[in-house]
C-alpha cells in the first residue's frame, strides 16, 4: 500500500468513526438526516426550497454546504428555516466533522435535518456524515448517462430525484435509460422525477420522505 492510498484509506476510517458519532446521535433525537448530492447546478436548492415550502408541519433545520460564499444558504434563510452555512474552502465534499461542528453550533434538534453537499458526484458518496440516508440529485439537462459513469454514488443513494422535468421535452435525456443504469446498481431506492418549479412529481418525493420521517421515529420507541 503506497503512502497516498494509505493516508486517503486512515482519512476514511477516521471519517467513518465520527460519522458513527453523529449516527447514533442523529437516531436518538429521532431526526431524519438527509444528504443530498448532485453536480453544480443539478437544482438541489431549487429542490430543497420547493420542498420546505410543503413541509411546514414539521420542524426542518439545513446545513448548506459549499466551498465558498452563502449565496444559497440566504435563500433557504428567506423561508424562515433555520440554516447553517459550512464552506470547506477547497475541499469537494463536506466530512463528519464539519457537519458534527456545525449542527452543534446550531443548538436545535429539528424532525428533518437537509445536509446539502458541494456540488460533486464523486467525493460525496465516499464520505458518511452519519445521515439517515443519502439523496442524490441529477438533472435532465445533466444527461441520462449518470448512473453509469458514477455507479458507486448511486448504489449508495437511499432515493433519487431527477429535477429539472419542465425541461425534458428540450433534451434528449431518457428516463427510461436513466433507470435502466440506476437499476443495474441499485433496484430498491425510489427515483422521482420532478419539477420543482412546476410543482411536478413533488408529491410522491413528499410522501417518501414524511414516511421516513415517521420510521425514524417509529424505530425510536
Amino acid at each position: 500500500m503506497n503512502a497516498e492510498v494509505r493516508l486517503m484509506k486512515n482519512m476514511l476510517e477516521a471519517n467513518d468513526q465520527v460519522a458513527a458519532n453523529n449516527r447514533d446521535f442523529f437516531a436518538s433525537q429521532d431526526m431524519l438526516v438527509l444528504n443530498l448530492i448532485g453536480s453544480p447546478g443539478a437544482g438541489k436548492t431549487t429542490l430543497l426550497l420547493a420542498t420546505l415550502d410543503q413541509i411546514d408541519d414539521y420542524n426542518v433545520a439545513v446545513l448548506q454546504g459549499d466551498i465558498e460564499t452563502n449565496i444559497d444558504a440566504q435563500r433557504v434563510a428567506q423561508t424562515g428555516t433555520p440554516v447553517l452555512q459550512l464552506n470547506t474552502h477547497g475541499a469537494c465534499h463536506l466530512d463528519a466533522r464539519l457537519v458534527q461542528q456545525g449542527f452543534q453550533e446550531m443548538s436545535i434538534t429539528p424532525d428533518i435535518l437537509f445536509i446539502e453537499n458541494i456540488g460533486n458526484l464523486v467525493c460525496p458518496a465516499q464520505f458518511d456524515l452519519g445521515e439517515t440516508a443519502k439523496v442524490v440529485v441529477v438533472s435532465v439537462t445533466e444527461g441520462d448517462d449518470k448512473p453509469y459513469k458514477y455507479p458507486a454514488t448511486f448504489h449508495c443513494a437511499g432515493a433519487v430525484i431527477i429535477t429539472k422535468l419542465d425541461l425534458l421535452e428540450h433534451t434528449d435525456f431518457s428516463i427510461d435509460r436513466f433507470l435502466d443504469g440506476f437499476r443495474a446498481v441499485n433496484k430498491v431506492a425510489p427515483c422521482f422525477p420532478v419539477s420543482a418549479r412546476t410543482g411536478q412529481g413533488l408529491r410522491p418525493w413528499l410522501a417518501w420522505l414524511k414516511e421516513q420521517c415517521s420510521k425514524v421515529k417509529t424505530e425510536a420507541v
